[in-house]
C-alpha cells in the first residue's frame, strides 16, 4: 500500500521495521524490492537500539520533506513507528557490563527469582513484564538500577505528539484472512530460498542479540523444514495479534479496510490525507 501511494504522489517510503534495518536477510525480513529508506542499513553484527533508529528516521523524514516530497512511514514495529514520528524520551543505554551482569543473574538464579528482584525494585514494571521474558526482565532491572522504569516510557509511546503533522493509518484485515496471508507468506519464504539465506548469514560472521529476534531465524537454523515452517506460522499469528492490539491504542488512528487491492487502499489514504490538509492538489 505504501508503494502504491508513492506511485501516485511525490513521496518516499521510510521503513519502520526493526528487522528490515539489517542487511543479509532480505527474504526472512520481507524487504521491499523498490528503494526504501532505512532498509538493510546495518550488518547483522550490529546491536540495534531504538535511539539509533530514531536519529536516522528523523533525518530521513526531514530530508524527504526538504525535497518537497511526502514521507510515508510504513512498518510493523510499533515502537519504531512512534520513534520515527515523535521525539521519544528514550532511556539511556545500559552502563558498561550492566546487561551482562543482569543476564548472568537471570541465568544463575532463574526467571522467578530475577522477576522477584524486579518486583522489589520496580513493582509497576514487574507487573507489565512476564517472568519468562528474559530480555525485558533484564532491561527492566537495568533501568531500575538507574532509577528509571519501563512503564513511563511504554505509556508515553501512545501520546498524540508528533514532530510533524501526521495521519496514522491502520490496515484492517479480518483475522481469518490475515491468518491465510501469514501462512502463505511463510511458505513463500521457503520457496524463495530462505533456508540458504539463513545458513549463509549465520556462516558469514557474528549475529547480534537484536538481529537474532528476526522471526524464523532460530527456527530455520536449528529445526527441520516442516517444524520450522509450523513454528514460524504460529509465531507470525501471535505477533499479528499483538500488532492489532497496539495499533488500536494509537490516538487518532484511521482504520482502513485493507481486504482490497493496494491501489484502492492507497486512493482512500490519499483522499483522507488531502482532506486534512496534509497533501497538495
Amino acid at each position: 500500500m505504501a508503494e502504491a501511494i508513492a506511485e501516485r504522489i511525490p513521496a518516499e517510503i521510510v521503513s519502520a521495521d526493526s528487522m528490515q534495518v539489517y542487511d543479509g536477510l532480505p527474504i526472512l525480513t520481507a524487504q521491499p524490492s523498490r528503494p526504501t529508506r532505512l532498509v538493510a542499513i546495518w550488518p547483522l553484527s550490529h546491536e540495534a537500539s531504538v535511539a539509533d533508529y530514531a536519529d536516522l528516521a528523523h533525518a530521513a523524514i526531514d530530508d524527504v520533506m526538504a525535497a518537497g516530497k511526502t514521507p510515508v512511514v510504513a512498518g510493523g514495529t510499533g515502537l519504531y513507528v512512534r520513534a520515527a514520528l515523535t521525539d521519544l524520551q528514550l532511556p539511556p543505554p545500559p552502563a558498561p557490563g550492566a546487561r551482562e551482569r543482569w543476564e548472568a543473574f537471570y541465568d544463575a538464579h532463574g526467571s522467578v527469582h530475577a522477576h522477584g528482584r524486579l518486583q522489589a525494585l520496580d513493582p509497576e514494571a514487574a507487573a507489565s513484564v512476564h517472568a519468562n521474558d528474559r530480555r525485558r526482565v533484564v532491561r527492566a532491572l537495568e533501568l531500575a538500577e538507574l532509577g528509571m522504569s519501563l512503564v513511563p516510557d511504554r505509556d508515553r509511546l501512545w501520546t498524540e505528539e508528533t514532530r510533524h503533522p501526521s495521519v496514522i493509518f491502520g490496515l484492517d484485515v479480518p483475522a481469518d484472512v490475515l491468518a491465510q496471508r501469514i501462512e502463505a507468506r511463510a511458505h513463500g519464504m521457503f520457496e524463495a530460498g530462505v533456508e540458504t539465506e539463513v545458513r549463509d548469514a549465520l556462516a558469514a560472521g557474528p549475529v547480534s542479540a537484536t538481529a537474532r529476534y528476526a522471526h524464523g531465524l532460530e527456527e530455520i537454523a536449528s529445526l527441520p523444514r516442516e517444524q520450522a515452517l509450523d513454528l514460524m506460522t504460529q509465531r507470525g499469528r501471535r505477533y499479528a495479534a499483538y500488532q492489532r492490539k497496539w495499533m488500536r491504542r494509537v490516538p487518532g488512528l484511521v482504520l482502513v479496510n485493507a481486504e482490497r487491492p493496494p491501489d484502492e487502499v492507497a486512493k482512500e489514504v490519499i483522499a483522507v490525507a488531502r482532506s486534512r490538509g496534509m497533501l497538495g492538489p
